[in-house]
């Protein structure tokens, strides 16, 4: 149903255009748009004339017209005067009217489809059946972003990322709830993963830097019946990234690494991990020096000079600290199994952190 707001501009343009006044009456007699002050006295005749054959006449010097969705009555226009312009002017105006209809219906009708593509609520001939229907290409290729804001926002976030899509029909946009936007977004066979990032860093420009908004998404897929997939991907990508690159606003699913596969595994396998490799005490338990140590050593990848170039220590220092590590956890940091073996656990720990907030 298209909103009293539009229905108020469509027919605000019309009189600025036509300077003949018009009026919305829903068929129960409720005034849903105006440009003239005494329309109530109209609406008593409106209502009458609902339940008439006739789809025009003249009541009390002005022109009554019937707008239609599909053959069911939705609107009675009102055009102010008797003559024959006011006439052709009410008929162009409720024929506008009734094509906003349709636009608004096929739009809710897409909207509606591609929600249900994106939550794995289609049967596979369904999905082709109806984007035939709503003329949605199927074998574009395309790529999910998911935008998720805050919810004490002021909710024009939506309509904030539509601006930007308008005008591609092979673009779509929509929410899941009141903190997801979806955009489901045609890429050419020649966009890079380069574009792919500049789309999500435009979408996150119109929120000019707000650190309280992210931007994830999936891989590129070839069909209609794929999207769910980048869509699952973008969401993974969304949680994923705020376990391990909390200072990331924008993140990618091809970019999480093996944080993807620790995302997926169940909490007492972490559990019994953990215990096998440090006993009965946890990585991140080390005090702050040893903490900055390790993960300036990882960030090196294992150089010794530079890592103890960055931290303004003496090598032997940097060495000492690293002996003392591998004498209480048996792993040398300097060798590349064991390092990849702390390093795991670090994230691990990280994840069961995260798993843990979620149920408080």
């Amino acid at each position: 149903m298209i909103s009293n707001q539009i229905l108020q501009t469509t027919i605000d343009g019309l009189k600025n255009i036509t300077r003949v006044d018009l009026c919305v009456i829903d068929t129960e007699g409720k005034i849903l748009a105006s440009t003239f002050s005494d329309a109530d006295r109209y609406v008593e005749p409106a209502v009458a004339f609902v339940d008439s054959p006739a789809d025009s006449q003249v009541v009390l010097g002005c022109q009554f017209f019937k707008v239609f969705d599909e053959h069911q009555l939705e609107y009675v226009l009102l055009a102010y005067g008797d003559s024959e312009d006011v006439y052709m002017i009410g008929k162009i105006a409720s024929f506008q009217i009734q094509n906003l209809l349709i636009a608004y219906k096929e739009r809710f009708d897409k909207d509606n489809f591609i929600k249900n593509l994106l939550l794995d609520n289609l049967l596979l001939v369904d999905i082709y059946n109806r984007a035939k229907k709503l003329h949605i290409e199927t074998d574009v290729r395309r790529v999910v972003y998911i935008v998720e804001t805050d919810q004490d926002k002021d909710g024009n976030e939506l309509d904030r990322v539509r601006s930007i899509f308008e005008g591609k029909s092979q673009d779509f946009v929509t929410a899941v709830d009141e903190r997801n936007i979806i955009v489901v977004k045609e890429v050419d066979t020649a966009d890079s993963p380069e574009d792919l990032r500049k789309t999500a860093e435009v979408i996150y420009g119109l929120f000019k830097g707000d650190k309280s908004i992210h931007v994830a998404y999936g891989t590129v897929v070839n069909e209609i019946k794929e999207v769910s997939r980048s869509y699952k991907e973008a969401r993974m990508a969304l949680d994923v990234g705020k376990i391990f690159f909390e200072d990331h606003n924008i993140i990618a699913y091809a970019t999480l690494g093996i944080g993807r596969l620790i995302y997926q595994l169940p909490i007492p396998l972490c559990k019994m991990f953990i215990k096998e490799i440090f006993g009965g005490r946890s990585p991140d338990e080390f005090d702050e020096e040893t903490l900055t140590t390790i993960n300036k050593f990882f960030e090196n990848s294992l150089n010794v000079s530079e890592t103890s170039r960055q931290l303004y220590i003496h090598r032997n220092t940097l060495v000492y600290r690293l002996d003392k590590l591998q004498k209480s956890t048996g792993l040398d940091l300097r060798v590349f199994e064991d390092a990849i073996t702390f390093k795991i656990a670090l994230m691990v720990v990280k994840y069961m952190k995260y798993m843990e907030s979620l149920e408080y």
